[in-house]
């Protein structure tokens, strides 16, 4: 069975945060011990992510089940962000016995704009995926910047960002381009329409990746997520707008 890397923290009702694309556990880590206050809290890489083997192929079914082998036989809550969001959901379409609720961080069921659905423009997504066949590092640092871009203090935050990420070595190549594949092909708005568990969906006013747009969409697909805007975050909400995150999270996880 593949070793996924992982840490804990705290007691208490079982969380399991998912990174997002080309990140790995350690960006959680002050969020993560925060919200342990709470609950016990899991982090883990993804595969071929920090400090995780690899899995071939990187494929959203192969991920899902590489996470949910890693992990004791439980229920849980499952806190995904951004790529994370999109892994949580088809972990709850595969797994439904191992998920009490679902908080989708960031993230959007259809990452692609549509006519009919706001998303990420498929030509930035190319954009990035072209660049990492010439320089992964600068496309890299393009994405995070991308991630904080319009915030008020964008410089601190990117550098905490950059500060966390840059811990481990960058996922290959080969990885990075798959996870963007992922994102590009991938279309859960069926899972969320059929999911019976509570969901909680966290949106930034100020992303530059997922639309606000989106939670109206959510809403409409399944009349049991709740959709909160945190008006002045971006992409990293749970870094600018550390304590806003936390109580959003600590009333749904006491509720769900």
């Amino acid at each position: 069975m593949i070793k996924l890397h992982s840490e804990t923290f705290g007691q208490g009702a079982p969380v399991v945060l998912v990174h997002g694309w080309a990140m790995h556990s350690g960006v959680w880590r002050d969020f993560a011990r925060a919200l342990a206050r709470h609950c016990r809290v899991t982090c883990i890489d993804l595969p071929g992510h920090g400090r995780s083997e690899k899995i071939s192929p990187f494929t959203l079914e192969q991920i899902s089940v590489a996470l949910v082998n890693s992990l004791p036989e439980q229920p849980c809550s499952w806190l995904g962000w951004s790529l994370g969001a999109t892994v949580v959901l088809d972990i709850a379409e595969r797994f439904p016995e191992r998920v009490s609720s679902l908080v989708l961080l960031a993230g959007n069921p259809l990452f692609m704009q549509t006519e009919a659905w706001p998303g990420m423009e498929a030509g930035l997504l190319d954009a990035f995926a072209d660049g990492l066949n010439d320089n992964c590092q600068a496309t890299l640092s393009r994405f995070l910047a991308l991630q904080v871009n319009g915030l008020a203090d964008y410089k601190i935050i990117l550098k905490e960002l950059r500060e966390s990420v840059y811990e481990c070595a960058m996922p290959d190549s080969q990885v990075l381009q798959s996870g963007l594949a992922i994102l590009k092909q991938s279309d859960l708005r069926p899972v969320l329409s059929r999911l019976k568990c509570p969901v909680s969906a966290i949106l930034g006013g100020k992303d530059m990746l997922i639309p606000v747009a989106v939670g109206r969409q959510l809403s409409q697909l399944n009349a049991g997520c709740e959709v909160n805007i945190i008006e002045q975050a971006g992409h990293v909400p749970f870094l600018s707008h550390q304590q806003e995150v936390l109580a959003v999270v600590s009333r749904f996880l006491g509720q769900a």
